[in-house]
């Protein structure tokens, strides 16, 4: 079944079900400053979940929203991530609830799609005595009663955690299996222990397709279960049931007017429907691979991840400029030229050294068409953004690919790496990606390397004097000044609970809507991420005074100030502190300004809040933040 018929049958039952059919958001969402892009179907939807407003169309919802995860691009080349997605979604805002919802997924994939469902195995929330919170037998005895009435076997097991899974494994004649908070639990921000107060939540209930002749991979975990990351399980969908409400820490209390909020990935089902858990075999993607394999001569068999990876990026870049994003090297629009240019640079594995865009993106162009105008009005435009950046960059690449070969014998630093950058215009990201590629080894100070230069190129750039400092800071509002003083907190922070003190600052970026920090780390856990918030939340409760005083650079070095990474600095440094005697929490070179003390922070009632962690580059997290 064509992925085009799954989305209008979705959007159709549900609207036979008296569901509002509405138009997806941009990917862009100007309403909503702390992300890059839309990344899930429910995120258009979150003042309406939350109780702040009232949709105009009602209380039952339904749309295919494009969604579009860019920390998702180093993983793109396996058969089931991609960059670009549609989340089939559909909600009820305090109408119908568990029994409707289960029933009507139940029929529509069965019905409608046409799903085997013996290979339908699902997901129920276990419950959590800590909180008073129950097991979700309700879900599970009516996910139960549908399994029976198709004459299937509908055993249900206690699973818990993730690893737990990979010990125990599924039994004869098990269907429905409870996992704990990591897995079935939906809130902003994790499991209950980490849900915000004030926030709707509650459990949730996955659906996962078994492609049955995929043998288990045991590098996973001894034995499978729904949610192994081996491929022989897909999760299709996941409903939401919204019936809490956390009011303070470990108190939950029901909601008046519980709602759903449900989520099918569209390329997911339709790989199911292929009964083939290769994505990129579905009707919106595979067309897009046999115009690659026109254009080269090559198959997607000999060179199947290229192709994936350029599929997916063009898809991706073809949307972004659909909603009217350009290639740039800020924030959304770096995203999109990082994602043209890796598409470009595996043409070259594929032998497309031509440019090929201009063939390529009228392809995905028809794909969309029909069921999204905007795609339709735009189409000329698309296509003379993308075939600009790609003309504009493919000589360069030529070049840039050329250099890289000198450094087969010797590596690279990070100050040839800056000379990639600066010289061929290759992205950090791309230059290290070859590097590992082609088994250049990189120097163990790369990232420092780089960053110095990247620091150098800066300075000769600014006007201030020599030495200032700016931190990221967009103005001198009293809000930049919370934010600027947050980032001094937030690095402290994430020393502390890390157990990181050479954790070092690698950029921030700070407006009137949030922070962002760049630092050199590992991915944190959702545990780190809240023990983090708590740090700094506490910090700013106690109201720590915030001074600064004048030192000989030196001087301030030996005294332990940590400076901004890579910065040049004056014979005489600027160092703020925060706290004072023996709770000095921070002591740093900076330029300022900041607030006078922490307890200004929290005006109005105002919490640190980590709205997003993720990968900026090869050993950099990023973290956004805000104070709402």
């Amino acid at each position: 079944m064509k992925a085009q018929d799954i989305r209008k049958k979705y959007l159709d039952f549900y609207k036979s079900n008296g569901h509002a059919v509405v138009s997806r958001a941009p990917l862009v969402l100007h309403n909503d400053p702390t992300t890059l892009f839309t990344g899930s179907g429910m995120q258009p939807m979150i003042s309406y979940l939350l109780g702040e407003a009232k949709h105009p169309e009602g209380n039952r919802i339904v749309d295919s929203q494009t969604c579009l995860r860019a920390q998702d691009i180093d993983d793109i080349g396996d058969n089931r991530h991609t960059t670009f997605f549609e989340m089939l979604g559909n909600w009820s805002l305090g109408d119908y609830f568990k029994k409707e919802q289960i029933n009507w997924m139940w029929q529509f994939l069965s019905e409608e799609v046409g799903l085997d469902m013996n290979r339908v195995y699902v997901t129920c929330y276990i419950g959590d005595e800590r909180y008073n919170i129950p097991k979700d037998t309700e879900a599970a005895e009516i996910w139960a009663e549908l399994y029976e009435k198709a004459g299937l076997s509908s055993g249900q097991a206690d699973i818990g955690s993730e690893e737990a899974g990979y010990a125990r494994g599924i039994k004869p004649g098990e269907r429905i299996f409870y996992y704990d908070g990591s897995k079935n639990w939906w809130s902003r921000n994790g499991g209950p222990e980490t849900t915000p107060i004030g926030d709707p939540c509650g459990p949730d209930s996955e659906m996962f397709y078994e492609f049955d002749f995929i043998e288990h991979d045991p590098k996973f975990g001894e034995h499978c279960h729904p949610n192994c990351d081996c491929g022989r399980f897909m999760e299709i969908g996941n409903n939401v049931f919204m019936a809490y409400k956390k009011v303070a820490d470990g108190v939950f209390e029901p909601l008046e007017k519980p709602n759903i909020d449900h989520g099918s990935g569209l390329e997911r089902i339709a790989a199911a429907a292929n009964n083939d858990p290769d994505v990129f075999k579905i009707s919106l993607l595979w067309p897009i691979v046999e115009k690659l394999q026109d254009l080269s001569g090559k198959n997607y068999a000999s060179h199947t991840e290229s192709m994936r990876v350029i599929a997916d990026h063009l898809r991706a870049a073809t949307f972004m400029a659909v909603d009217g994003c350009v290639p740039s090297n800020k924030e959304q629009g770096y995203v999109m030229r990082r994602l043209l240019r890796r598409a470009i640079r595996y043409s070259f594995d594929l032998g497309i050294e031509q440019n090929f865009l201009e063939e390529v993106v009228p392809v995905i162009a028809d794909l969309y068409e029909a069921d999204f105008p905007e795609v339709k009005e735009s189409r000329e435009q698309i296509i003379a953004v993308l075939v600009k950046e790609e003309k504009a960059f493919r000589q360069t690449l030529r070049k840039g690919l050329k250099q890289m070969k000198k450094y087969i014998d010797d590596g690279l630093t990070g100050e040839e790496l800056f000379t990639l950058y600066d010289t061929f215009g290759f992205p950090v990201e791309l230059s290290t990606e070859e590097a590992y590629k082609q088994g250049i080894k990189l120097s163990d100070n790369w990232r420092a390397e780089f960053d110095a230069k990247m620091a150098e190129q800066r300075q000769r750039s600014k006007t201030a004097r020599k030495g200032q400092f700016s931190g990221g800071l967009e103005g001198h509002d009293p809000i930049h000044l919370k934010y600027h003083t947050a980032t001094h907190l937030l690095g402290a922070a994430l020393r502390k609970v890390l157990n990181a003190p050479d954790l070092q600052q690698h950029g921030s970026n700070i407006t009137a809507d949030r922070l962002r920090f760049d630092f050199n780390h590992d991915k944190l856990t959702l545990e780190e991420k809240q023990a983090v918030e708590d740090r700094v939340n506490a910090w700013i409760d106690a109201d720590l005074p915030v001074k600064f005083a004048v030192y000989p650079t030196e001087e301030a070095l030996k005294m332990g100030a940590i400076g901004a990474f890579g910065e040049r600095y004056g014979d005489e440094v600027k160092v703020y502190s925060i706290g004072e005697d023996d709770n000095v929490i921070s002591f740093e070179v900076c330029g300022g300004p900041h607030v006078e003390h922490t307890g200004i922070l929290a005006e109005g009632g105002k919490r640190f809040k980590i709205t997003k962690e993720e990968s900026s580059s090869a050993g950099i997290r990023r973290i956004k933040a805000v104070l709402r």
